[in-house]
């Protein structure tokens, strides 16, 4: 006789996860929630590491890909269908969840019975060090907690989806997304397209270990998510409308005052013409001074210094979503849309085998 089936079913995606799991499944299983309305289950996206033997000491279940990495999306769809719980919720391998993180999402499905989704927020105090990675994680935090309430997109970082509805518009787009990249944003397009309800609850948090380098900030914003989600605008006709998350109305305009700012200045420091140095300089001193709650912010956050800082990789910020919008374009015009078969629907399971397919370690 199978056990009655738990609220939350939570799926950790892994690869080469063996070093940070003892800290996330830890953090996860020091949850307050009761123990018994939460099911665990990570799923090995084909590590080369013991990313499985580590997993097994106290997920539930884990499921272990073979031959090369799959991606996230295909993982947490893997996950999704051994999994039981009425509501699934995604946990990115390098989130550490608060002891509350868990009893926060039960509540806030209790709360809005009408929801169908809803996701968190980096927390206020990111572990990794260097002035980068706690510029890039508490960004991340303070769009969210700017953008709190009913949005139209989808985090899969601390996020969770009602089953029926993740079964009814076919989960991640596997297919199309084979690497780390938009697949939650456009799993959350879809969502909206059927109506379903998505919401930013900002008291939801984790924090994020990544150590974020120069390079790595580049590739993430311009390859891995800027030109991935302008084509996909472009393909909705929704480049020009705004959102309440990234796409904020004025935020073009902004990357355009960036570039002219930029080029101008290049353009004074080869002709000695100053009057054009000035004019540069007045764009870049309004896109400042546009983002005056963003510099407080973080000076509130990390100090005066600190805030000072964030200034010229705002700006760069701008600079790559200008070179994501010319690049996406361009790959529009050339290729159209990518010839890739989106989800079909998929049957919700009423229950998952003891052991699976794909390998299958039960809890330690």
């Amino acid at each position: 006789m199978n056990p009655p089936a738990p609220l939350l079913s939570v799926i950790v995606p892994a690869h080469q996860g063996a070093g940070l799991l003892p800290v996330t499944l830890g953090a996860l299983t020091a949850s307050e929630f009761p123990r018994d309305r939460w099911e665990l289950i990570v799923v090995d996206d084909a590590s080369a590491d013991d990313t499985a033997a580590v997993a097994s000491r106290w997920a539930d279940r884990v499921l272990t890909l073979p031959g090369r990495p799959h991606g996230p999306g295909f993982s947490r769809n893997r996950g999704a269908e051994q999994s039981r719980g009425e509501w699934l919720v995604f946990i990115d391998a390098d989130v550490r969840v608060h002891p509350d993180t868990l009893s926060r999402f039960a509540a806030a499905i209790a709360a809005e019975p009408g929801m169908d989704a809803v996701f968190g927020a980096y927390d206020k105090a990111p572990p990794a060090p260097g002035f980068l990675s706690q510029y890039r994680n508490l960004l991340h935090r303070y769009v969210h907690l700017q953008s709190a309430g009913e949005t139209d997109t989808f985090w899969a970082g601390c996020g969770a989806i009602r089953r029926s509805a993740f079964c009814a518009v076919g989960g991640f787009h596997e297919a199309r997304y084979p690497r780390p990249q938009i697949e939650d944003i456009e799993l959350g397009y879809r969502l909206r397209d059927q109506g379903y309800r998505i919401q930013i609850r900002p008291e939801i948090q984790g924090a994020h270990l990544k150590r974020w380098s120069v390079g790595g900030s580049f590739r993430t914003d311009l390859l891995d998510r800027g030109i991935p989600w302008v084509r996909l605008l472009l393909e909705r006709n929704r480049l020009a409308r705004p959102a309440n998350l990234n796409l904020k109305r004025g935020e073009p305009l902004k990357a355009g005052l960036v570039a002219t700012g930029l080029l101008g200045i290049l353009f004074a420091a080869m002709t000695g013409r100053w009057p054009v140095l000035i004019g540069a300089g007045v764009l870049l001193a309004a896109v400042v001074l546009s983002n005056h709650r963003l510099i407080r912010w973080f000076a509130q956050q990390r100090g005066v210094w600190f805030a000072i800082r964030v200034i010229p990789l705002n700006l760069c910020y701008y600079l790559i979503s200008g070179a994501a919008v010319l690049a996406g374009m361009a790959l529009h015009l050339l290729h159209g849309r990518p010839r890739v078969t989106p989800p079909a629907p998929a049957a919700p399971r009423e229950a998952a085998p003891d052991r699976v397919g794909f390998g299958s370690h039960g809890p330690g």
